[in-house]
């Protein structure tokens, strides 16, 4: 993949942090909590970079599967895993609302699943080899971490810690983010 070379400027010049603490992943039940997707998202595109998806809270974990879930005819019903997962990261890059929109996010469309220009963003986060970034969760009012797995590579730098079922359905009711006729028995 080519990068924008203005892009790669701007980013080179946001300082890396350093992550050293608790994240959550929401999953189906069966899949290991720590199994990378190269199926494309918000911040990887398709088969470009291996991304485990994480949130900074729970409920931010879950909001997030809810929205993917919710878009599936019929909707799924079975429980959710919802992973707590220790991780450190060395060279993660953070943005608020307001470094995204200066890098060319279109913040009325960040809740939208129109991932364009993000995915360039993580593409070149992950080309200047930093192992993950911080953003701002379109799906809660918290931050997600996206970790680069290939560029992470410390296996002990990562680890769950415990996994809850989680009744997504009736979780997403008591959040009022499934509208009515998306509910199941409804």
């Amino acid at each position: 993949m080519i990068h924008d070379l203005e892009l790669l400027d701007k980013l080179s010049v946001f300082p890396p942090i350093v992550f050293d603490g608790e994240v959550f992943r929401a999953t189906r039940r069966s899949l290991d909590a720590l199994t990378t997707s190269t199926s494309g998202g918000r911040w990887a595109p398709k088969n470009s970079v291996a991304a485990l998806y994480t949130s900074c809270e729970t409920a931010g974990a879950l909001a997030e599967l809810v929205f993917h879930w919710s878009q599936y005819t019929p909707l799924p019903t079975k429980p959710a895993a919802v992973h707590r997962i220790r991780l450190t990261t060395k060279k993660t890059l953070r943005f608020l609302r307001t470094d995204l929109t200066e890098l060319g996010v279109n913040w009325d469309l960040y809740s939208e699943a129109s991932f364009a220009r993000t995915q360039e963003i993580g593409a070149a986060v992950a080309f200047l080899e930093c192992d993950g970034l911080i953003a701002p969760s379109a799906r809660w009012d918290c931050e997600n971490l996206v970790l680069f797995t290939d560029n992470h590579g410390v296996a002990n730098d990562l680890e769950v810690l415990a996994t809850e079922e989680v009744d997504w359905v009736a979780w997403a009711r008591e959040h009022k983010l499934l509208p009515e006729s998306d509910q199941p028995g409804r």
